[in-house]
């Protein structure tokens, strides 16, 4: 199918493309349960039911709240140092903690296995990854190793000099787990281990944790039978930057994707559903308690999710696939038709909401800029210059329509078409 050039013209022209991107990143970070958030997702859902013209369905969700008070590291000459904790982080006790360090380099399980006899007791050293390549070992699952191996603390070291990083510990508020944050890469250069044994450090992590509540924004554009398509994007992110990558842009291509495509839904076999969820940088929350909450019938009438999740920021798109191998076919003859290159990577990544509908037996692809390139600005993600200038209008506009392109696709895509997408 190709989608009509005045859609897609209708995009490439929309001066609210940007103005909405310019806007998300003007709140600021957008980390969960903050004033950042609150403000933009009021303002998302006015934009959202300016785009669909329907009105906003609100969803509370209620998750485990968590705040960062204090963050010091003190090194062993008694230097400090900055650091910057992961979410959801434990706290350590009131005097803080010290301990040797062990730099087990990137963090592999071979890694964390060679290193196994060393760990315990003393604080963990990793390297933080590109995100979006093949064979990316996930921060959350060396946290994981680092606690079941016994360590005291975990150190993340990012990518850029003299910048540290962020992201999720990935523990659930009121369970067990260590202190873990985020350091420069020439602080991990000065905690390496020397012909006089383990460095040592001090950490201290002042946090505070209590039930919160955000919300799931759902605008529902009817098509002429009750199947559906979800768009999706999620308005948070971190409080070290704009998070202007991820995901300022690809909420900024959703809103702009409905806005072209809302009079034409109801003429289409599916619906159009556009999800807005927040909490995503929380492991998922907001989707994963959305999709939990449908009915089986329900998701049987979800045909596929289409998730937007840092679409600028690299030249090339990929749809991460979710090991639906029958959705590729139809992603890359669609993009093919319309003139956009896109490459499609099978195995599930649980890295955007998209995971929660893959895993429930639903359809679902994340659309990502800059996959597998190191040198693209999408490394940049979860540091300090994940900001605005990162993203050129050409490649928002460009994952924006190609978006339109599948979402439009997929809404007037026939039954025996659409039930190939749940092959595995």
């Amino acid at each position: 199918m190709i989608l009509s050039p005045d859609l897609t013209g209708r995009i490439a022209a929309d001066p609210d493309l940007m103005r909405d991107f310019e806007q998300l990143c003007a709140f600021g970070g957008r980390l969960a349960g903050t004033e950042s958030e609150r403000l933009a997702m009021d303002f998302v859902a006015e934009r959202g039911a300016q785009a669909s013209q329907v009105s906003c369905r609100s969803l509370p969700v209620s998750y485990g709240g968590w705040r960062a008070l204090r963050a010091e590291l003190r090194l062993g000459d008694g230097s400090s140092v900055a650091c910057h904790p992961l979410v959801r982080s434990i706290a350590t006790p009131p005097g803080g903690l010290t301990a040797e360090v062990v730099d087990i380099g990137r963090g592999t399980p071979e890694e964390f296995e060679a290193h196994r006899g060393e760990i315990a007791g003393r604080f963990v050293l990793v390297r933080h990854e590109l995100m979006f390549a093949a064979g990316t070992i996930h921060r959350r699952r060396k946290y994981d190793m680092a606690r079941e191996a016994g360590a005291l603390g975990f150190l993340i070291a990012g990518p850029l000099p003299n910048s540290l990083v962020t992201g999720s510990s990935g523990r659930e508020v009121g369970t067990p787990g260590i202190p873990a944050i985020g350091i420069a890469p020439e602080t991990a250069a000065r905690l390496a281990r020397t012909a006089r044994g383990f460095p040592r450090a001090t950490l201290r992590l002042d946090t505070e944790e209590q039930q919160a509540e955000t919300r799931t924004l759902l605008f529902d554009i009817p098509g002429r039978e009750d199947e559906w398509v979800v768009l999706s994007a999620h308005v948070d992110g971190h409080d070290l930057s704009e998070s202007a990558i991820d995901n300022a842009s690809g909420v900024a291509a959703a809103l702009a994707v409905v806005r072209a495509l809302a009079a034409h839904v109801a003429n289409w076999r599916r619906g159009l559903r556009l999800a807005f969820f927040s909490a995503e940088e929380w492991a998922l929350t907001g989707s994963a308690l959305y999709v939990a909450q449908l009915s089986e019938q329900e998701r049987s009438r979800i045909a596929l999710n289409v998730n937007l999740d840092s679409v600028a920021g690299g030249p090339r798109l990929a749809a991460l696939t979710s090991g639906f191998a029958g959705v590729e076919p139809f992603l890359l003859s669609v993009a093919d038709a319309n003139g956009h290159d896109l490459r499609c990577v099978r195995p599930l990544m649980t890295n955007s909401d998209h995971a929660n509908f893959a895993l429930a037996g639903i359809p679902a692809f994340r659309m990502v800029a800059g996959y597998d390139d190191p040198a693209a600005p999408v490394r940049l993600v979860l540091t300090a210059a994940d900001t605005r200038d990162k993203v050129p209008r050409a490649e928002l506009s460009a994952a924006a329509q190609l978006a339109a392109c599948l979402a439009a696709a997929a809404c007037q895509a026939d039954g025996q078409t659409a039930d190939k997408w749940r092959a595995r």
